[in-house]
């Protein structure tokens, strides 16, 4: 009679433990928020690339320290190295991607740190975040898995942990700022299991990247207000003649115009030569030379803008000058991790929404050129904007020669009222187009009003 007494006793043992975790958990998952203080969820960020998941850990300190065991909440951010190995065996345990077919993915645990955050319901807390890299078994793929993962709710039963993905170049995410939800890791309250989170980002396709890589590189160069601010600034002198080391006159508004076209098409070149070799290249240089020498080209513009420093030669130096440009532009897609396929598909789409965005500008721009030039105020206009890109320039190349300053600062937030410049340059150039439109019908009707000059009287022969 003793078997069926432990059955008996086993069962109603694991009833009453079912019901002593699954009662708290209801009232504290079902409490309102008078009730109980919510606490921070985790988030899991992904970023798929071609052959791997690189994911980042975002786990709340008081809840992870709970369930893994390692008292991080008084730990300095000096002293995490010493607990990296704990927590690094700690996650190996509990984060286990697999192939649909239950074949286990790679996973491995990177850098970390602690930092201060908030989050929107709960406020400010301490955050532990970790860089994993998530590879399938060859030939798996890597936009559908199992991912059975329960760093914290195994034991904390009322925690939720958020799975998004960032960066996706074949579902067109590719700026890393938003991020789509794939779902949510909980208890299941009434199994009392954690289920894994099916993950299916879809097929994607190249088109999706091809278009997404376009508004990147567009929104590239209209939020660069380095790169903005050197093309301009090269631009601002091009109608004018240089005499004796000063700008004096007007050149022709048919070398005007091929002067500006000049200049655009070089630097087009130069940024688009650097950006490929840069890309394809998959050069490793560091960004600080680069940033530097963009400043630097800002500023030499500048002084050109005040004083001709190469005169006739402008679109020689913005290609030159360009080659910096570009480079700079290829950090953007050597983050990105692309293979070499991808690569060349997000480079054609990168540059041609650079030139897209660069063409519009400049055709925003040209009207108010021609016409300012014409203007006694001309001088004013050219120093004070020769000034201001030079104060701008100054600071950045203080800045990324490692001495931070709020012009640098300043001038980096110019970058965020791209709505403005736009509208400013459009309303510039319909009052350019204007002007230019009432002087020749002025013109005009001068010539109208005019009288005939008087017919000669003939001159009679004798005969």
């Amino acid at each position: 009679m003793t078997g069926p007494r432990n059955w008996l006793t086993t069962a109603l043992t694991r009833l009453v433990a079912g019901i002593a975790i699954v009662v708290p958990a209801a009232l504290l998952l079902g409490a309102s928020p008078a009730a109980a203080h919510p606490m921070p969820h985790s988030v899991v960020q992904l970023d798929v690339y071609r052959s791997s998941v690189a994911a980042r850990l975002e786990l709340p300190v008081s809840d992870f320290s709970r369930a893994s065991g390692i008292d991080l909440t008084g730990t300095a951010k000096a002293q995490l190295p010493s607990r990296a190995a704990a927590i690094r065996t700690y996650l190996l345990k509990h984060v286990h991607p697999t192939t649909a077919q239950g074949t286990a993915w790679r996973v491995a645990i990177g850098s970390m740190h602690l930092s201060a955050t908030r989050q929107t319901s709960t406020g400010p807390y301490r955050e532990l975040t970790v860089a994993a890299v998530l590879t399938p078994p060859a030939g798996a793929d890597v936009r559908r898995f199992t991912f059975d993962y329960d760093v914290i709710v195994h034991q904390v039963v009322t925690h939720v942990t958020l799975v998004t993905v960032r960066q996706d170049w074949a579902n067109g995410q590719v700026d890393g700022e938003g991020a789509t939800q794939v779902g949510t890791i909980e208890l299941d309250v009434r199994h009392m299991k954690v289920p894994a989170l099916e993950v299916d980002l879809g097929p994607g396709s190249a088109w999706r990247g091809f278009v997404a890589m376009v508004g990147l590189g567009g929104n590239h160069i209209l939020t660069g207000t380095d790169h903005l601010l050197f093309l301009l600034i090269l631009l601002l002198p091009a109608p004018l003649a240089a005499t004796g080391g000063r700008w004096t006159g007007l050149v022709g508004p048919r070398k005007a115009l091929a002067r500006i076209g000049g200049i655009t098409l070089a630097f087009t070149a130069g940024h688009s030569v650097a950006l490929a070799a840069g890309s394809l290249g998959r050069l490793d240089i560091p960004s600080w030379p680069v940033e530097t020498f963009i400043a630097a080209s800002i500023l030499v513009g500048a002084i050109h803008s005040i004083r001709p420093l190469f005169p006739g030669r402008e679109a020689l130096v913005a290609g030159v000058f360009g080659l910096g440009h570009g480079m700079a532009f290829s950090f953007v897609l050597a983050e990105m991790h692309l293979s070499t396929g991808q690569l060349a598909t997000s480079l054609l789409g990168f540059n041609l929404g650079i030139e897209l965005v660069q063409l519009l500008l400049v055709c925003l721009a040209l009207p108010s050129l021609l016409v300012l030039t014409r203007l006694r105020v001309q001088p004013v206009l050219r120093l004070t904007g020769a000034a201001l890109t030079g104060v701008a320039a100054l600071g950045w190349l203080v800045d990324r020669l490692g001495l931070p300053n709020p012009v640098a600062r300043a001038a980096d937030s110019a970058g965020s009222h791209t709505t403005l410049l736009l509208v400013t340059l459009a309303l510039a150039a319909l009052a350019a187009t204007a002007l230019t439109v009432a002087a020749r019908l002025r013109t005009r009707s001068r010539q109208a009003a005019a009288p005939d000059p008087a017919p000669a009287e003939p001159v009679l022969s004798r005969p």
